[in-house]
Formats: C-alpha cells, sequence, structure tokens
C-alpha cells in the first residue's frame, strides 16, 4: 500500500479496444436534484458489503450505489464508457491502460489513486471468497501502477473482448485500500463507519437487511449525472405481499424484486401505479452438485455414467412451457441453452436433445437414458430452492418442477428451502446436492453466461463451486474471449453451449424480464431498465 499523500492530479485509465476514445460525458460532482425523498422496496437480500465477498443481485444493487468504478454503462443502452476513468486502451494486445480522473476522492477524504484500483483487484484475487466474483478475473495476469493517475492490466488473452464488461461487473467496484482488508473480508460496520463510498451516493444509515439510507455523494465524479434525488431509502421486506400492500398504498414509491406474477398482475389494474418492463437477461437454473448428487463422485455409489443419466433424464422430463405460463404468467419464457436467447451467439441445443424436440417433456426418453445407464427408479433427489431471494414465485416453481419430475414415476423428490443469507453460504459448502440459483449477468456477452460458471482452475474457482470441471471447456472458454470476428466467435460459443448440453452441469430453465411497480409520480425508473441490468438509484425521482 502507499502512503497518502494530501490532495494530487489523479487520473487512471480504462477501456477497451472495442470500447471508446471519447471521455466521460458525466457531471461531476453533484447535490440531489430531486424534490423529496424516495423509499424503494425490493425482497432481495444484501449478503455483505465488502464486493470481494458478494455475487448476487441483491449487493450488487448496493455497490452499483456506493462504489467507484473505472468503467459504467449509458443509461438505456449496453454500451460502456469511461467512469472514474478519463481515457481507456488496449496499449498492446495484452495490456488495457488505465488513466484516472484527477481529484478523485472517497467520501472520508482519503485520495482515490491508482493504487486503490491495484488493490481492489488483488484482494479480490487474493481472498478468492468462494460467494465473491473472483471468476469473473479469470483473464487477468497481473495489475501495475507506473504512477498515481495510471492503471496497467496484463490480461492473459490477446484483445480480451470481455475486460471492459468485467470492469464494469460486480469485480470492478474500487475499494478504499485505507479502510479494506486486503487479504479477508472486511465488516459491514467497518466500511459504514469508514465511509468508504465514492458512488452517487454514501450510506447514511444501514440495518442490515431491513433498512438502507442513501444520501447523495457531494464529490461525486463518475458516469451518471448527479443523483436526481438526495435522499433515498431502501426497505427490505421479507415477505414479497407486504411489499405489495406497501406500494399499492404509497407507504413505498417503487417495488423492486421480486413481486410474483400474480401481483404484478393484479396491480396493473391499479390507476396510481405503473408497471415498467425492460430487457429480460435474467435466468433460472437448477445447479447439480459434481460430488454429492445422486452417483456423484464422493457419494458411496459414485458412478459418472449414472450420475449424468439422473441429469439427462430430469432435462427429458421438465415442462418449462408449463412453469412460465402456470406460475410466472408468461413474465419468463422457457430457456433452452445455458446462454438466454437474444445474446449474439446464442443457440438452443437442449429444445432439440432433450424430451420430445419441440421443448416438450417426454418420459419414456428419460426412463430409457436411466434404463441404459443401470440406474434403479426411483431416484431419490433432495433439491433445494430459495424462497425470498428469488420471489414469493419460488415455492410453486419448485412445486411443479416436483410434480413434473415424479409423475414420471422415475424421481421421489424431496424439496426443502432455505433463506437467502444462509442459502449463498450453504450452496458452495456442498450442503446441497442440487438446487435453485437464478443470475443477472454482470455485462451483456455470452461470456458472461459461461466464464464465471463453468470455467474451473485451482487458480481461478468457478463460482458455482459444484466440482465440475472440463479442460476442453476451459480452453474453448479461454479461447472465445480473444477472437475478434463475430462470425467466428458466435461459432464457438455454440460448440461450448453444445458441450455443456450433454454434460449438463446446470439445468437451464426460464428466462425473465426485468420489472419494477412504481407510484405515477416517480420519474427514471424506464430509463434504469435496461440491457446493463442495473437498477440506478440516482435516475429515480418524483
Amino acid at each position: 500500500m502507499k502512503p497518502r499523500t494530501g490532495a494530487k492530479a489523479v487520473a487512471i485509465a480504462a477501456a477497451a479496444a472495442l470500447l471508446l476514445s471519447a471521455c466521460s460525458t458525466s457531471t461531476t460532482g453533484g447535490e440531489g436534484g430531486g424534490d423529496g425523498a424516495l423509499t424503494v422496496g425490493t425482497t432481495d437480500k444484501v449478503t455483505v458489503l465488502d464486493p470481494a465477498g458478494a455475487y448476487d443481485n441483491g449487493t450488487s444493487l448496493v455497490e452499483q450505489q456506493i462504489y467507484p468504478y473505472i468503467l459504467a454503462y449509458k443509461p438505456g443502452t449496453a454500451e460502456l464508457n469511461p467512469s472514474i476513468a478519463e481515457s481507456a486502451e488496449f496499449v498492446e494486445p495484452t495490456k488495457y491502460e488505465v488513466k484516472l480522473k484527477s481529484g478523485l476522492k472517497y467520501a472520508n477524504g482519503h485520495d482515490l489513486t491508482s493504487s486503490d484500483v491495484k488493490f481492489s483487484f488483488d484482494r479480490q484475487l487474493k481472498i478468492q471468497d468462494p460467494n465473491g466474483p473472483s471468476s469473473l478475473l479469470g483473464g487477468l495476469e497481473s495489475v501495475e501502477t507506473p504512477d498515481e493517475s495510471t492503471v496497467v492490466f496484463t490480461l492473459k488473452r490477446e484483445n480480451d473482448q470481455t475486460w471492459p464488461g468485467v470492469l464494469a461487473s460486480a469485480a470492478g467496484p474500487i475499494v478504499d485500500e485505507e479502510v479494506f482488508s486486503p487479504d479477508e473480508l472486511t465488516p459491514d460496520q467497518e466500511i459504514v463507519d469508514g465511509k468508504a463510498f465514492s458512488g452517487p451516493y454514501v450510506i447514511e444509515g444501514f440495518k442490515f437487511n431491513e433498512l438502507i439510507t442513501y444520501k447523495a455523494y457531494e464529490d461525486y465524479q463518475g458516469y451518471l449525472e448527479p443523483a436526481q434525488t438526495d435522499t433515498v431509502q431502501m426497505r427490505y421486506y421479507s415477505d414479497a405481499n407486504n411489499m405489495k400492500l406497501d406500494v399499492q398504498e404509497g407507504t413505498i414509491d417503487v417495488a423492486w424484486r421480486s413481486l410474483s406474477a400474480t401481483d404484478i398482475e393484479d396491480l396493473e389494474g391499479n390507476e396510481n401505479l405503473t408497471v415498467h418492463q425492460g430487457p429480460g437477461g435474467e435466468i433460472r437454473y437448477i445447479v447439480f452438485n459434481m460430488d454429492t448428487m445422486p452417483f456423484g463422485a464422493k457419494t458411496d455409489d459414485a458412478d459418472e455414467k449414472k450420475s449424468l443419466a439422473v441429469r439427462q433424464a430430469m432435462a427429458n422430463s421438465i415442462d418449462r412451457e408449463t412453469i412460465a405460463s402456470q406460475v410466472y404468467k408468461d413474465t419468463y419464457t422457457p430457456l433452452y441453452s445455458h446462454v438466454p436467447e437474444g445474446l449474439p451467439g446464442a443457440i438452443e441445443p437442449l429444445q432439440e436433445a432433450y424430451g420430445d424436440g419441440q421443448g416438450g417433456p417426454d418420459a419414456a426418453k428419460a426412463e430409457k437414458v436411466l434404463s441404459d445407464a443401470g440406474v434403479d427408479t426411483p431416484v431419490e433427489l433432495n433439491l433445494q430452492y430459495n424462497p425470498d431471494h428469488y420471489g414469493p414465485s419460488s415455492g410453486n416453481e419448485y412445486a411443479l418442477i416436483k410434480d413434473q419430475l415424479e409423475k414420471t414415476g422415475l424421481f421421489k423428490v424431496n424439496l426443502q428451502s432455505t433463506e437467502w443469507v444462509q442459502y449463498s453460504k450453504d450452496r458452495s459448502s456442498d450442503v446441497y446436492p442440487m438446487y435453485q440459483l437464478g443470475w443477472f449477468p454482470d455485462y451483456s456477452d455470452a461470456d458472461n453466461y459461461l466464464m464465471p460458471f463453468f470455467y474451473n482452475t485451482k487458480e481461478t474457482p468457478s463460482f458455482l463451486a459444484n466440482h465440475f470441471t472440463d479442460e476442453e471447456i476451459n480452453k474453448a472458454l479461454t479461447e472465445q474471449a480473444s477472437i475478434s470476428d463475430p462470425g467466428k466467435r458466435a461459432e464457438a460459443l455454440g460448440a461450448i453451449q453444445e458441450d455443456l448440453a450433454q454434460q449438463l452441469p446446470t439445468l437451464p430453465l426460464l428466462q425473465g424480464n426485468q420489472i419494477a411497480v412504481a407510484g405515477k409520480d416517480v420519474k427514471g425508473v424506464e430509463d434504469t431498465l435496461d440491457p446493463a441490468f442495473q437498477f440506478r438509484l440516482a435516475l429515480l425521482s418524483k
């Protein structure tokens, strides 16, 4: 760590070849411009405020408000621009140079320099928390700081097309090296007390998973305009029904994740409210623990062939269309790949490979897969889901999945649920043989639905922590990121999806839209429901 020296010119460069040459158009500084405080409700949960230990949507929402990023998405687009960076570019095939803006500071008065940037990425890789985003940094070789305004990232892949997105992702918050520990997670209260913030907002009040009070940061120098509302409160709900009642009655101004599909349908008829929908990139899927699932590598009857047969038989038995329509009122659609529809390179190999070949189930096909592998039926499945993080409809979703699997006569499903704060710890500690997860992308690229989950090495363990490792997939994932020709890269991504469809380390189920319900007097909601999948409180006002 470098010692601090008073106010100094700070400039840091970060951007990508495909990214910008221009400087940020943001207005520096900022006093909240809106009249009246806003209250936003959510059933999402915060895990920890330390970016090295969190990789979930609820915590990412907080991080986007309080921490600085080198690059940021332009609202309404998936276009990346410099945020605290003044410029960013590849200066060599594996060298990505960033120049920082001058005069950057944290709310505690500490200068924000290149030293903080290096510290932030180095600690991610050193800590490698199983619930953190360090898997996104698999392409990073090292970070150098030639001076206090310059950062040079040395990358493992030439012309890495994903690196700009990584800088704007959950792995990208720049933390204060004078507050955060270099080798372990820093407690929430130390972060709050240390005022280690430099985003559009600072945290003024914090009661874990009950209430966060945000105050506009007057020295903010990121890409966004100054916060439209000076004070925003984020209220956390354990029951979505209570959140629905509060937005109906005007107790809160916005309900953001996750109301049930039935509640959304009901609220659409309320003349005082607007239901806002944005582009969908959220996916839902089942994760298989390759060690502890039936016939997994560390079970008493371990058998790789039988374990695969169980996964494939489940894929033959699931009726996604029914789940989407009955449970989610078509606010979700069936997902037949590990990459959602609409992204460059996305294909749908699971639709043809499993079930009736049209997207529907086929119990006879499932039975044959198990019989050919010598699996006795019914197979007992211990399946875990989360009742709060993914909304109240998760219970109905997994009850229907249980019903679909058991109606084949091939499975006996034991369903269990655990609330998110504990769930996020258990699922990466081999507690659950198979379990529910969902995903919002860190950046709008097929790579972000593949690399964090399926690239798994000792140095860069996967976020899933489900013990799936395939060296050919590791190699293919590494190579696709450097392919600059869009057609050739799409072909490479398609081949990876085909391979994953056969091995099924996860079972993709659904793809959904972003939905927020707000009072008619609230402005800016639709501006932040965009392909970047970020909910920017700074854009909201009433």
